[in-house]
This record gives C-alpha cells, sequence and structure tokens, in this order.
C-alpha cells in the first residue's frame, strides 16, 4: 500500500490531495524519517507518524492495521 493511500485508509485524509498536502508540508514520518513522497510503498513493520500519532502498517490483514502506543 502507498503512503497517501494508507493515510485516506485510517481516516487521517478525506481525498488524495489531502493525503498529498500532509506530505509535502513534512507532517509525515516514516521510521522516524520525513517523507515526502506520497506514493512510498510501505512495508510490513513501517511506524507512520502524524500530528504526534503513531500507525504500524501490517501487510498480514487486507489494508493494514492502526495501533497506538498502548498496542505495542
Amino acid at each position: 500500500m502507498k503512503l497517501d493511500q494508507f493515510l485516506k485508509w485510517l481516516g487521517l485524509a478525506q481525498t488524495g490531495g489531502q493525503a498529498k498536502h500532509l506530505i509535502l508540508s513534512g507532517q509525515v514520518t516514516v521510521n522516524g524519517i520525513t517523507e515526502m513522497k506520497r506514493g512510498r510503498k510501505l512495508f510490513h513493520g513501517d511506524l507512520v507518524c502524524l500530528a504526534k500519532k503513531e500507525y504500524i502498517f501490517s501487510n498480514n490483514q487486507p489494508s493494514g492495521r492502526k495501533l497506538d502506543n498502548n498496542d505495542q
């Protein structure tokens, strides 16, 4: 799954345009590094952060999985 799709699946962006804005404005990190490519492919275990919330991508489920710090 691509990063922009994951943000939409999580409900953090309503549209692809909103996801693009979040990414290009430097608000999203993947594994601790600011990501500027909306089409970045996510891999199992990648940690996506936005607005001080963390989400772990899992390809064991059809569309990924969102976790908070209490689940880790």
